[in-house]
């Protein structure tokens, strides 16, 4: 499966967390700019795990690759492999998996209540916001309108998203959404800020909570090695 950068691109975030891993179980099967894969990656630093970047080019359908297809039908990214005989794919069970498998830093409270809070905030925004900024459903728009809509579809539904995250989260004084340490919730919502003011031109004026989040998010280092622009299989001018 050729892809931009390395096709053998590797990409250790276990010593970035100050955990090397002897072997690599772990297999990454990622596209710098998925805001699904950036969930997973950041998962992946914050509980040290070393792993393999397998890089897999959207833009290039390398997704239809018969070698990838095997591993996951639905032809999306991510995908993990654990070990010889364990593959996951939808980075919400991933990051389940890996919430069960690897303990270290739990991405999910005891409280019922805030866990229930961090599985709402994933829901929206993986079920409410980033299915509709899927690459087949803009070329879909775009082919059958123009450019122009396709902004509009996009902005739609992020702003309207966003509203509903923004007020969920009002009076929010904690260091990130859900407390002062990064849990489920916070994995979904920076890559899609990100992906909102860097691709989309969304104006976070109107989200003030978000705003702040996403600056702390920005500053933690598993966010920062997570960042699509730091992939091996980046550009090296990448355009988000």
């Amino acid at each position: 499966m050729a892809s931009s950068g390395s096709p053998e691109a590797r990409q250790t975030h276990g010593e970035i967390a100050g955990a090397a891993a002897p072997e690599r179980r772990l297999k990454l099967y990622s596209f710098w700019r998925s805001s699904c894969s950036y969930r997973v990656r950041i998962a992946l630093s914050l509980k040290g795990l070393d792993y393999e970047y397998k890089p897999i080019n959207l833009l290039a359908n390398e997704q239809s690759h018969p070698e990838f297809e095997k591993l996951n039908p639905m032809k999306y990214v991510p995908a993990l492999v654990d070990g010889d005989d364990t593959v996951v794919v939808d980075s919400f069970a991933i990051l389940l998996y890996l919430e069960d498998t690897y303990p270290q830093h739990p991405l999910l409270p005891q409280d019922p209540k805030m866990k229930a809070l961090n599985i709402q905030i994933a829901s929206i925004v993986g079920s409410s916001i980033q299915p509709f900024q899927n690459n087949s459903v803009l070329d879909f728009i775009e082919e059958k309108l123009d450019s122009q809509e396709k902004v509009n579809w996009i902005q739609y539904h992020l702003n309207r998203g966003f509203t509903a995250l923004e007020k969920m989260l009002k009076g929010c004084t904690t260091t990130y959404a859900t407390g002062d340490e990064i849990q489920l919730g916070d994995l979904f919502l920076e890559p899609q800020i990100y992906g909102g003011i860097k691709r989309f031109g969304i104006d976070m004026t109107n989200y003030p909570t978000l705003a702040r989040l996403h600056e702390a998010y920005m500053e933690h280092p598993a966010f920062q090695a997570a960042l699509p622009e730091r992939q091996p299989d980046a550009p090296s001018s990448p355009e988000i």
